[in-house]
């Protein structure tokens, strides 16, 4: 049996239009509670800016008190410290060259203990020699003081008044100041057997220094390398200053030899030492001599003095050493003479001469380890010499064509 199909178009379904989902709507933002001024309530946990700068204050206070209380120990431990810097070198060339490590810190304590003790001798027989010529010293400033009485007198002083004057002036009480002054190095070179032993831990220690600072490098490279750079800076600093040192050194005991005033030698050792004090080392190496000039010649061997050592130290010290200073440690001269007077101030006459070197390591610490501290650099490092402009060629002359010239042939 036989179905009919009907003839006609056959309707093909066609799939609905995806109907779009209506938009959610966002939810809202959590509300956060203000205070009472409306504002942020985390903000206003916050210290305010002047009280933070009060307490820090305050802390420093405290610290700078703390390290002014131990200054019979940082100054020692510090100075010991930079004479194993200074001459870690040699330690390093002796290794390179094949050397067991006990031998290489047996040479460097050697060779500390030899430069120390030469000269402590120096100083020690120096001053021997002045505490027997002390009392002859002191008759001519008696004299000397009758003579500038009668000399002051003739220029119509008033008797009375110069004599109230001159009583308050005790002439042994100068010549005593002179060895009070002096002394003072005798009683610094007490503390050597202190100073030698950390010095002998120090060297023994130096041999591992290189590892140390791998490792701390691993950690913190920031802090290996202002490290690095207070050490480099430290020998180049020492290096210029004693130079400097031993010139001036050598000028003024030759100059006082010349002129005929007693222990040059002490004399030139104490301007050697005296010129780690920067800007004022050499006013405080010349009132000495000075008045030791003074006593023994009178008034014109003294301006001789004062006008030779002004002529040799305050040109050498003053005008030509900073700037040698200036490029190796990168300090400005201002730098260097607020760091001289605020340590002398914090750890005595041992802080004026490490005022340098102390400077150094608070910049390593606190400044170079810190990329976001460079403006302190600027402010308070020396100044980069300035670019040299080209000079401008002269109108005169013609201007020389860079173009190359064709040679001409041969008729």
């Amino acid at each position: 049996m036989t179905t009919s199909v009907p003839a006609g178009p056959v309707a093909i379904p066609v799939p609905a239009p995806p109907v779009a989902a209506p938009p959610v709507a966002a939810a809202p933002a959590p509300e956060v509670p203000t205070g009472k001024g409306g504002g942020n309530p985390r903000r206003g946990t916050a210290l305010p800016r002047s009280l933070v700068m009060l307490l820090g204050a305050g802390a420093a206070v405290l610290v700078l008190a703390g390290l002014r209380s131990v200054a019979w120990l940082i100054g020692p431990a510090f100075l010991a410290l930079i004479v194993v810097i200074a001459i870690y070198p040699v330690q390093t060339w002796l290794r390179r060259k094949g050397w067991p490590g006990w031998l290489t810190t047996l040479v460097l304590v050697l060779l500390v203990v030899g430069v120390l003790v030469v000269l402590g001798l120096v100083i020690v027989v120096s001053l021997a020699k002045l505490a027997a010529l002390i009392p002859q010293y002191a008759d001519s400033a008696s004299s000397l003081q009758a003579s500038l009485q009668s000399s002051l007198k003739s220029f119509g002083v008033d008797p009375k008044q110069l004599q109230d004057a001159v009583s308050k002036v005790n002439p042994a009480k100068v010549v005593a100041l002179i060895g009070t002054v002096l002394a003072g190095l005798s009683t610094a070179l007490s503390g050597l057997v202190f100073l030698l032993c950390l010095m002998l831990f120090l060297s023994v220690e130096a041999g591992g220094i290189e590892r140390r600072l791998a490792a701390v490098q691993a950690d913190r490279p920031e802090l290996a390398t202002a490290l690095r750079s207070f050490a480099k800076g430290t020998r180049s600093y020492l290096l210029v200053t004693t130079v400097f040192g031993l010139i001036v050194g050598v000028l003024d005991g030759g100059a006082l030899w010349i002129i005929g005033v007693p222990l040059p030698v002490l004399w030139g050792v104490l301007s050697f030492l005296t010129n780690y004090i920067p800007n004022v080392g050499f006013i405080i190496g010349l009132i000495p001599p000075a008045l030791l000039a003074l006593l023994t010649s009178g008034v014109t061997e003294m301006l001789v003095v004062i006008g030779v050592y002004c002529v040799l130290n305050f040109v050498i010290q003053s005008l030509i050493q900073p700037r040698f200073v200036g490029d190796s440690v990168g300090l400005a001269m201002t730098t260097t003479f607020v760091a001289l007077i605020f340590f002398a101030w914090l750890l005595g006459p041992l802080g004026a001469l490490l005022a340098i070197p102390l400077t150094l390591l608070i910049k390593a610490l606190l400044v170079d380890v810190d990329p976001t501290a460079g403006w302190v650099n600027a402010l308070a490092g020396s100044l980069a010499p300035e670019p040299r402009t080209p000079r401008a060629p002269r109108r005169d002359r013609p201007e020389r064509s860079s173009a190359p010239v064709a040679a001409t042939p041969p008729a």
